[in-house]
């Protein structure tokens, strides 16, 4: 029994009829005529047919929240016009209009599950009563899916916003990471653009060997990362242009090992560790940190040691100049079965051989700050010159980048004489004086202090001291010192070392004193 009134069931039938749709077929004319005006009073939307086709036609054609229908009509009954809408919408609300005397079609119409069975002559309240029922549980069910639809939205919303959330964090971890490089090539020109460059060569020779694009992806995410461990290597033995000893080897080869343990605590990174762990093997198991052999060393890495090992020789060092990229090649092939897997080695060849090298690829400085940060542990405290481990670097570069064309030494005498009357700090002090004097008259060259009290000038244009320059200099007048001057030509004569320059000097001296 229902605990609201016809009234008020009324009363929410007009408030809720607007949004419900429905399809009233009775073939009795005045029957229609008469429900079709009472209950579009409620409802607004009814759309009325004479017969079962033509309610079956116009349910095809439209969308309908309740199906009223009388049994007994011409061309299809109601029962058979509810079977065929059952089929369309197994959800489909119906209800059933009939006089006692058709009770025989009762059983069919339960079969068919209809939601109301109304009696002729049809009464309002009963109507009332049954609409009222139908339609709360047609406004029910929109809540309840509404409130799924909602749910859904929110999970959806839920869900949508912890991807981003994943993905912003793997994003900020690979751009602390990438920054973290960039703060290691920052402190090295040799290793600026060193990891990228890695990367893409890894990726090429993978492409090439036809591995998926998931894994060549792979490798090129290890690639930018392989060096990240020498964020701990210290900037003594980095920047260190020349060979390192047996003991700076073993620090940096510590590199890896950082790097390792650097990724292996992000989860997201587990993938491309094993690759970067292997990138300092080799094919014979002499490499490390592991000292792997053949088969036991990561097959992706494998190429990423073929990919560092092409792009160090492809750059210049200090001690060395770049090889092209064809001698590379065939160095790398001179190691296959060494160094290097002999089933890759032929794909790197494919992949690599048409590739343009910028030939700005260098270990040494580019620019003034460059040139400065390269050289600080190569400044000579007192006078602020290059030293003498600094010359000799340049002059073993100058031997394939032929910059510089000539040199010119200033050579003190009686300055150990100085040193014992005056004491140290005014000896420093008359040594800085000089070399300030020196480069205050040649502004523009490169300086270096050789030994205790020589001074080397280096021009990228060929020029001699004019004769007595500083050989009647007041500075050294008045102190007691004397100095000459040597001169070399460096595009016809064969200096490319410290040792070379000092045996130069020995000869200059034993001419002259003949």
């Amino acid at each position: 029994m229902n605990s609201l009134s016809t009234s008020d069931q009324l009363k929410f039938l007009r408030e809720t009829g607007r949004d419900i749709t429905i399809l009233y077929v009775e073939d009795d004319m005045n029957l229609r005529e008469e429900m079709k005006q009472y209950l579009g009073k409620i409802f607004p939307h009814i759309v009325v047919c004479s017969d079962g086709f033509e309610g079956l036609e116009t349910y095809k054609n439209g969308t309908f929240d309740i199906v009223i229908t009388d049994i007994m009509m011409p061309k299809m009954t109601g029962i058979e016009m509810l079977g065929e809408i059952k089929k369309i919408n197994p959800f489909q609300e119906m209800m059933i209009t009939s006089a006692y005397t058709e009770s025989e079609y009762l059983l069919e119409a339960i079969k068919l599950g209809i939601d109301a069975y109304i009696l002729k002559p049809v009464q309002h309240t009963q109507i009332i009563e049954v609409l009222y029922k139908t339609v709360s549980k047609i406004m029910q069910g929109r809540e309840n899916e509404e409130y799924r639809l909602h749910l859904e939205t929110l999970v959806d919303m839920k869900v949508k916003a912890c991807t981003l959330l994943e993905e912003e964090k793997i994003a900020y971890y690979e751009k602390t990471l990438l920054g973290l490089i960039k703060m290691v090539e920052s402190r090295d020109s040799y290793t600026a653009g060193h990891s990228q460059r890695v990367a893409e060569y890894s990726k090429l020779i993978a492409v090439e060997m036809k591995y998926s694009s998931e894994e060549c992806d792979l490798i090129y995410r290890a690639g930018l990362l392989h060096d990240i461990g020498k964020i701990a290597t210290p900037d003594s033995i980095l920047l260190k242009p020349s060979h390192l000893d047996s003991l700076e080897r073993e620090l940096i080869k510590e590199h890896v090992n950082v790097g390792v343990e650097m990724l292996s605590e992000i989860p997201m990174f587990d993938s491309i560790v094993p690759i970067i762990k292997s990138h300092h093997e080799r094919y014979d198991g002499e490499g490390y940190p592991q000292k792997l052999r053949g088969a036991e060393i990561h097959q992706l890495g494998k190429i990423m040691i073929i990919a560092d090992a092409f792009d160090a020789m492809t750059t210049s060092r200090i001690y060395k100049g770049r090889k092209n990229v064809e001698e590379a090649l065939a160095e790398i092939e001179s190691l296959s079965g060494a160094q290097f897997d002999p089933e890759i080695v032929p794909y790197a060849r494919k992949a690599l051989q048409h590739l343009k090298v910028q030939e700005q690829i260098t270990q040494l400085p580019t620019n003034t700050l460059e040139e400065e940060r390269f050289a600080y542990f190569y400044k000579d405290p007192v006078t602020g010159f290059y030293n003498q481990r600094y010359l000799d670097l340049i002059l073993l570069k100058n031997s394939y980048s032929h910059l510089y064309r000539c040199i010119n030494v200033v050579s003190l005498h009686h300055f150990r004489e100085y040193n014992d009357a005056h004491g140290w700090d005014k000896g420093n002090k008359l040594l800085a004086d000089v070399a300030e004097a020196i480069r205050e008259s040649f502004p523009g060259l490169t300086f270096f202090r050789l030994h205790a009290n020589d001074f080397v000038i280096l021009g990228k244009e060929s020029f001699e001291f004019p004769e007595g320059t500083y050989e009647k200099s007041e500075l050294l007048t008045q102190n007691g010192l004397t100095c000459s001057h040597f001169h070399f030509d460096l595009t016809t004569e064969n200096v490319i070392s410290l040792s070379d320059l000092e045996q130069r000097m020995r000869d200059e001296r034993h001419r002259r004193n003949q």
